[in-house]
């Protein structure tokens, strides 16, 4: 369901859904007794009109920017409609915002305004003061235990204001709507700094109408979607615009109350991280093992039948990866082997889908048509098993810089294995690494570097038009820096990123993160990082399993000082990383080493659950070091 007239900005958005969906639940959040509370569209309009109303009367003006540190719940969304509908664009960030975040990212935003969640994103603001010499006023949303004075107000008190103001014929919102512009900015996204000082992504009001407009999801009034990524990050926030512009109900949630709130609110759609659905197979599996045999073996019965049925429907519908062309002879001998396995095995499947596959998507509310995973690559034993199991995961492939949206799988072309078709008005070229030359098109099945030129890429980085040159070219093509190729199945795989290309001694250029995903297959490892720049071999950073090795102790340092725990784990690794499994002999990794402790977001990875190469390079420098001498 889309809305009647395309809107040229989020302003415009947010005032037709509360026109057209009125009394529907916009968002909902848990309250003290963690029961999920609504506001519907019409109450949520009328909020950040009255904020807006406030933030002008503050002295905001027209493309101002306003920082939100803040993490998924109402009050984010009510400060997200006040500044946009007020003309200024938003500086979004969570409440996980380091002190070096906040000197770092608010002056160099030229943000007045800064909104907080709590106090004690108040306190973190108002110790870095010295630094943020241009900051006006504070305005915190808790209102409990935070006191008003220089500089710092309440919410809930600036929307009062903003509703007393209106009752009184204010009518100065209506003009900045009036005068947003398709060009201007809706926010700045700093970015996480995997690769070192955090970048402003400018993003304008066309490129996510751009977003709304091509997205291939059908949702509207009635569906349920749960949030829980970090609402400032441009992968969520682009499905939390698009619950706005279609009248679906979003519930905020987070990943430690997941589980009880997908029993709960029944979602019917999700964005996830590729983390989640890797915890989520490793929790299943771990729950089969240890099962009574007959449980286990009516699981694996379940699978295999669903299994066969699943991949024999989609090589006949065109959907398995194509990576050479198969010829119409090789072809047709593929569709009669596969003809029978549907014959055979669909009555089987149905059965024991309803005996056993249906229980476990139970757990997630029985009601879910998709996810969309994104932010970075699923492995594909994970996208088989969640496909194969009645979960659809639907990958999507983008970047901050784009929107994020660039390609996206769809139920007709669910090809396992690739982030999908390009969206709509996207074009795509692969420029060869070394030679500069264009690929794509029209070759396919050869790897190159990922360009993109659409209605939806950035309009640059703040205050940094050098490194913005590097990037993006004058007739609007963006590099991405992944690598991909085109299937003959008409969409877009990634192997890997030409930046974390690791470069062996001998010359030889090896992508980790194919070898990383065959690895983590693995029940016994958690988190792996290749590593090999100018050395002879690669070699890997390994976090174990915990629950692996109990006998061998109960922390992960502990783990790291048994060397059985460390033999284990390597001939694990040789297992997986074989000719047999497709790897070159310089790709198989004759080292490993253990580390004391899991990687967590906000150290060794990002908000989006990518690991900062750089960061866990610089910490383990002396242990990969060790695997060298």
């Amino acid at each position: 369901m889309k809305p009647k007239q395309n809107p040229t900005n989020l302003a415009e958005v947010y005032r037709q859904s509360a026109e057209r969906f009125g009394d529907t639940a916009a968002f909902c959040t848990r309250n003290e007794e963690k029961k999920f509370v609504p506001i519907t569209f019409r109450e949520l309009y009328e909020a950040g009109v009255n904020l807006a109303t406030a933030l002008i009367d503050l002295g905001v003006k027209a493309r101002d920017h306003v920082v939100i540190l803040a993490d998924n719940r109402r009050e984010w969304i009510i400060a997200d409609y006040g500044t946009i509908l007020c003309g200024a664009a938003d500086v979004p960030r969570g409440t996980d915002v380091t002190d070096g975040d906040v000197q770092y990212i608010v002056p160099h935003s030229d943000a007045r305004v800064v909104f907080v969640e709590n106090g004690s994103t108040l306190s973190k603001v108002q110790r870095n003061l010295n630094h943020l010499t241009d900051i006006r006023c504070i305005i915190v949303m808790d209102d409990e235990g935070v006191s008003v004075g220089h500089q710092v107000m309440r919410m809930t008190d600036l929307i009062s204001k903003g509703r007393e103001l209106r009752s009184k014929g204010d009518k100065r919102v209506e003009d900045r709507m009036a005068g947003i512009k398709p060009d201007d900015l809706f926010t700045i996204i700093y970015t996480s700094g995997t690769t070192g000082a955090p970048k402003g992504v400018m993003l304008t009001h066309a490129n996510m109408i751009s977003q709304l407009v091509n997205i291939p999801i059908d949702i509207g009034p009635g569906d349920r979607f749960l949030s829980i990524l970090p609402v400032w990050h441009s992968f969520e926030r682009v499905f939390e615009m698009g619950t706005i512009a279609r009248g679906a109900t979003q519930y905020y949630s987070n990943v430690r109350n997941i589980r009880e709130d997908m029993r709960l609110v029944q979602p019917t759609f999700m964005a996830s991280a590729p983390r989640l659905w890797e915890s989520v197979h490793q929790g299943i599996q771990a729950k089969v093992q240890s099962s009574p045999l007959i449980s286990r073996v009516l699981f694996r019965a379940a699978y295999f039948c669903a299994q066969r049925v699943k991949r024999a429907i989609r090589f006949l519908r065109g959907n398995q990866l194509d990576l050479e062309g198969r010829n119409p002879i090789w072809s047709f001998c593929l569709a009669l082997w596969h003809i029978p396995m549907v014959g055979l095995f669909f009555l089987p499947h149905l059965a024991l889908d309803a005996i056993v596959l249906r229980k476990i998507r139970a757990a997630t509310g029985g009601e879910l048509r998709g996810t969309v995973s994104g932010g970075g690559a699923l492995p594909f034993h994970i996208d088989e098993f969640f496909n194969t199991i009645g979960i659809p995961v639907y990958e999507g492939y983008g970047l901050t810089e784009t929107s994020p949206g660039l390609a996206f799988r769809t139920p007709g072309r669910l090809v396992l294995g690739s982030v999908g078709a390009m969206f709509p008005q996207t074009e795509l070229r692969l420029v060869d690494v070394d030679s500069r030359k264009i690929i794509y098109p029209p070759t396919r099945g050869v790897k190159g570097e990922v360009h993109v030129r659409g209605p939806q890429v950035m309009k640059g980085y703040y205050k940094a038009s050098e490194m913005t040159a590097r990037v993006l070219t004058g007739d609007g093509w963006f590099n991405t820096g992944d690598l991909g190729l085109m299937t003959y199945n008409n969409t877009l795989k990634l192997v890997g990123r030409s930046k974390e290309t690791v470069v062996l001694l001998n010359g030889e250029n090896v992508e980790p993160v194919p070898i990383e995903n065959k690895i983590m297959q693995s029940p016994l490892i958690d988190h792996v990082m290749i590593v090999g720049q100018d050395k002879n071999f690669l070699g890997a950073l390994v976090v174990p399993v915990l629950d692996r090795f109990k006998e061998h102790g109960s922390t992960h340092e502990d783990l790291a000082r048994s060397e059985e725990v460390r033999r284990a784990i390597l001939k694990e690794v040789r297992d997986s990383v074989t000719s047999q499994n497709g790897f070159k002999a310089f790709e198989r990794v004759n080292d490993v080493r253990l580390l004391p402790k899991t990687f967590e977001v906000g150290d060794e990875l990002s908000a989006k659950m990518s690991m900062k190469r750089h960061i866990i390079t610089e910490k383990y420098q002396t242990l990969i070091e060790s695997m060298y001498i």
